[in-house]
């Protein structure tokens, strides 16, 4: 069974305006928690740091109380909120396209939906060879 049939993938468009390739989708879960904290926090964002522990989940913050730095890449935009990586865990999922879910359990200790007894969960796929070409150049190290 492809992962496609698995997962609906509810930002539809697969390619962004320029026709490049989107690095990072969300299913309608994620998009319907992502709202649901965005009325409660205002403004958020996402960054997959690819650590130990929480680190290695997708953490939600209120927009300002993360940092970001040249240390990070911008994959893209879901839900209204943007979603970074740390540099070096971008230089080995950069053949990867992020889909945002949400699965059963507990968040990450510090990520926004803690204690709602679901938590946000990173699903991937490999770009096809085509995609791989169109993103050539994209978010360079």
């Amino acid at each position: 069974m492809s992962l496609d049939a698995m997962v609906e993938v509810s930002t539809a468009e697969q390619v962004g305006a320029d026709g490049t390739p989107l690095r990072v989708t969300a299913t309608p879960k994620a998009l319907e928690l992502i709202e649901e904290l965005r009325s409660e926090y205002g403004p958020v964002m996402f960054h997959q740091s690819g650590g130990c522990c929480d680190g290695s989940s997708p953490m939600c913050y209120p927009v300002g109380d993360f940092l970001v730095s040249d240390g990070d890449v911008h994959l893209g935009t879901v839900g209204g909120a943007d979603f970074f990586i740390s540099r070096s865990q971008f230089a080995v999922w950069k053949h990867t396209h992020l889909i945002l879910d949400v699965v059963p359990g507990r968040g990450g200790m510090f990520s926004l939906e803690n204690g709602r007894e679901k938590r946000f969960h990173i699903r991937s796929r490999l770009f096809s060879d085509a995609e791989n070409r169109a993103l050539d150049g994209a978010c360079k190290l």
